[in-house]
């Protein structure tokens, strides 16, 4: 019987009784709607209570399943499908990783990100450690990526490091190593993001840090060794010098010196190191272990590339 139905039951009896039977009803409906405030109250409770337990139980299983995302090695097909439907991600999609440096422990370095995301019609998952922020984001094309990049550069407090862009969820743990690289070729304190630059060399550097620094101190270290205004123009005159193709005329003109200036200065690095810019050996050593400084500019002591 409803609370109406007792309360009209109530009426009906005191209706044709005495003062008595109507204080009677009085009293009765008063501890009734106590009994009612109390059980609405309980029921109040166990709801928000039952709601928080589920909501935290979602969050954590989503947390779990970011998590094995980014780790990648626990992640069969099997989990793949599940991380992809409860993320709401696609299995087969577009993607690119974000790594993003805390400004302190524990404090998220790009607020609200997932939001704005999906306010932007992109679904990402996200998870903060106590010195990174790590997101997958997923691109409707892969040259929605530039409109990652202008987003996440619109209130920068920090490194931060993008991957290329990438197809397949289960590629996501690569990704991240290589956002990772590329946050940490930037120099620290630096409020700035930089995109790792997807190439076979890049890729062979950056899947082993150590052994490419190891490289970058076994093929230069005559030049790394010198003091350091001679070490930085010599390294950022090669730097040029492999990005013009190997023209002294236009490496002349991107650093604004006499093409003999530049001549002089690679006359330089070849009797420091030993090697030919002629030789086909040597300049792939030299060109990766001038990735490896480029990527790793913290592993080797040196100021990252300006």
């Amino acid at each position: 019987m409803t609370p109406t139905e007792v309360w009209h039951r109530f009426v009906e009896l005191t209706a044709r009784g005495s003062s008595q039977d109507l204080a009677g009803l009085v009293a009765a409906t008063t501890a009734i709607w106590a009994l009612i405030d109390d059980l609405a109250e309980a029921l109040t409770t166990s709801y928000r209570d039952t709601t928080a337990e589920v909501l935290v139980a979602h969050q954590n299983r989503r947390s779990a399943l970011v998590e094995a995302l980014f780790a990648g090695g626990s992640a069969t097909e099997g989990t793949l499908w599940d991380i992809a439907r409860v993320l709401d991600l696609s299995l087969d999609g577009t993607f690119v990783v974000v790594a993003a440096e805390t400004p302190r422990l524990g404090q998220e370095p790009l607020p609200q990100i997932e939001q704005r995301l999906r306010e932007r019609h992109h679904a990402s998952a996200w998870r903060l450690s106590p010195d990174l922020q790590v997101g997958v984001v997923s691109l409707r094309d892969p040259s929605a990526s530039k409109a990652i990049v202008e987003l996440v550069r619109e209130h920068p407090v920090g490194r931060v490091g993008m991957s290329p862009v990438f197809t397949g969820l289960a590629h996501t743990a690569r990704a991240l190593h290589l956002a990772r690289v590329a946050l940490s070729s930037l120099a620290p304190g630096t409020p700035s993001l930089v995109q790792f630059t997807e190439s076979p060399l890049a890729g062979l550097v950056a899947s082993s840090p150590e052994a490419s620094v190891q490289l970058a101190h076994h093929v230069l270290q005559p030049i790394l060794d010198l003091p350091g205004d001679d070490r930085n123009v010599l390294l950022l005159t090669l730097r040029a010098w492999f990005d013009c193709q190997g023209s002294t005329k236009l490496t002349s003109e991107r650093m604004f010196c006499h093409p003999n200036t530049i001549r002089h200065r690679l006359r330089r690095v070849t009797d420091e190191l030993g090697r030919s810019l002629t030789d086909p050996a040597d300049i792939a050593e030299l060109g990766a272990a001038l990735r490896a400084l480029n990527l790793f500019p913290e592993a080797t002591h040196l100021p990252a590339p300006r």
